[in-house]
């Protein structure tokens, strides 16, 4: 008995309870199985409630179908609103036909054709829809959405509308709780043409406007900066970026592309830095790169009123540790480096050594002039020393205070040295056999070189030299008290400046101070 009763009960709270209706009326030829229902129809379905004009009651089949203003609540939460409703209370899948809306909590779907199953608490569409939360304006073919969790599904088409944004995919995940987008295919996401961000992987908040990105997703600026990495955090609003793994900071203006696999950017400034594996690509000359590694790679634009008034910038670059840098026309070992696209300088800190063909440069400071993005002269400051190797154990040599090596198509044709100029040079036959070694002392020393070779030489009238034959050199007088030789160190190829070297230890001898009067 009390197992039948509880089948009745079951029964009966499936079952679809016509409420109200202010005509009744039967048609046996025409539906024979169907109440005819008009004016002010309501019915009840468990917690469903549903309004219409007129409606076909199929007791039997315990379905509705209703015609005019229809309107379905489920709750106080969930109301919908079309010309017609199909409802079958056996399935408690429901219909709603033109003019279609669904409202739950604050969101509202739109559409012309909706089905709404009861039972997974899921509405979709697939002609067509919206859904408007209180952020965004979301169109598709193909649509769902979940009341239990304000999860939606958009498929074909799918656009994202904001205020501040809008987003473009062919597939979308979105919840109207929490304004979170849920990456899976393609995506470009566009603010007014000055951001866009492609990804075919991650999550994006429509809120904070923050997004985590994966799978080598792309931040483009449209004044040229550009971001990319296997993993990005970037927040718009604050106009920051942290990238992770094959990072890439790319600045088309300047150039400039930084690689590593950590790094930060701001918007603000046009700041950045990479460490890890840290490199730096200048690819001004697409047939001649620079390549440049340090420990830490910083750039950043720096603003100033120029002499005419006019506020204006321009892009410095920073390295820090274990500086190499390798282009086709030299190579450079340091400590630290500064350079700028100002004054188009490069600034080299802590023990530099510059190499140019078979020229070695080094200093206490050394700077790189450029013009028209190529080498055009090279400045070293203290301790100025320069030389070259002629054979296993004869090197030419040069030293002073200040020294210049001024080049032309990319080699060195001149030399100026001055203050406590002194020089060392294995002067050759015409078929090429070193004569002996002429050591020199002046103020100030210029010398021509041609196809890499020295010319002839310039001294102020104040000069001092001598010129042992090759047999009766003394020894010390073979090299100056500044000498060394770091070819081991210099970098010899792109993938070169990655190379680990144990700096060459220079002499430790009193300094030629850069400040020093001349003797």
């Amino acid at each position: 008995m009390a197992v039948w009763l509880s089948a009745l009960t079951l029964t009966a709270q499936n079952l679809v309870f016509l409420e109200h209706s202010d005509v009744l009326a039967f048609d046996s030829e025409r539906l024979p199985d169907a109440q005819i229902l008009r004016g002010d129809v309501r019915f009840r379905h468990d917690s469903a409630l549903m309004f219409c004009d007129s409606a076909y009651f199929y007791e039997n089949n315990n379905s509705v179908t209703a015609f005019g203003h229809v309107r379905f609540l489920q709750g106080d939460t969930l109301s919908g609103y079309g010309d017609m409703l199909y409802y079958d209370g056996n399935t408690r899948l429901a219909r709603l036909c033109r003019n279609v809306r669904l409202i739950h909590i604050g969101d509202t779907l739109t559409t012309d054709s909706l089905n709404y199953d009861r039972n997974a608490n899921l509405a979709y569409y697939f002609t067509g829809g919206t859904i408007r939360d209180s952020l965004n304006l979301l169109r598709s073919v193909w649509g769902q959405y979940c009341t239990a969790d304000k999860q939606a599904l958009f498929r074909q088409e799918v656009h994202l509308l904001n205020d501040r944004f809008t987003i473009g995919t062919d597939t979308l995940l979105y919840n109207t709780g929490t304004s979170l987008a849920r990456i899976v295919c393609p995506t470009v996401i566009v603010y007014d043409t000055v951001t866009t961000i492609l990804s075919s992987n991650g999550t994006y908040n429509t809120s904070t406007e923050q997004s985590v990105l994966y799978d080598r997703s792309l931040v483009i600026h449209s004044d040229g900066q550009r971001l990319t990495g296997d993993t990005i955090f970037y927040d718009k609003k604050e106009g920051y970026g942290r990238l992770f793994r094959n990072i890439e900071m790319t600045d088309t203006v300047q150039h400039l592309t930084l690689y590593g696999h950590t790094g930060e950017a701001w918007e603000q400034d046009k700041r950045g830095y990479v460490t890890d594996s840290a490199r730096v690509v200048e690819w001004s000359q697409e047939d001649n790169l620079t390549y440049l590694h340090a420990d830490t790679l910083f750039t950043e634009q720096i603003s100033y009123t120029d002499t005419l008034g006019r506020d204006t910038s321009y892009q410095q670059l920073r390295a820090w540790h274990h500086v190499r840098a390798y282009n086709r026309d030299y190579q450079l070992v340091c400590d630290s480096l500064s350079a700028n696209s100002r004054d188009s300088i490069a600034v080299l800190h802590h023990a530099p050594v510059c190499w140019s063909d078979s020229n070695q440069i080094s200093a206490d400071s050394i700077t790189l002039y450029f013009v028209d993005e190529m080498l055009h002269h090279i400045y070293g400051v203290g301790s100025a020393f320069g030389t070259r190797q002629i054979c296993d154990t004869c090197f030419d040599q040069i030293e002073g205070r200040e020294m210049w090596a001024w080049m032309n198509d990319s080699t060195v044709y001149k030399i100026d040295v001055n203050g406590n100029a002194q020089t060392v040079f294995y002067p050759k036959e015409e078929d090429g056999s070193v004569i002996g070694v002429n050591t020199t002392q002046s103020s100030f020393i210029q010398i021509f070189l041609n196809d890499q070779h020295i010319d002839h030489v310039l001294f102020t009238t104040a000069t001092s030299g001598t010129l042992y034959p090759l047999d009766q050199v003394p020894p010390k007088e073979r090299f100056l008290g500044g000498w060394f030789w770091s070819e081991e160190e210099r970098p010899m190829s792109p993938d070169d400046i990655f190379r680990i070297t144990k700096r060459t230890e220079r002499p430790q001898r009193k300094a030629v101070s850069a400040s020093e009067e001349d003797e």
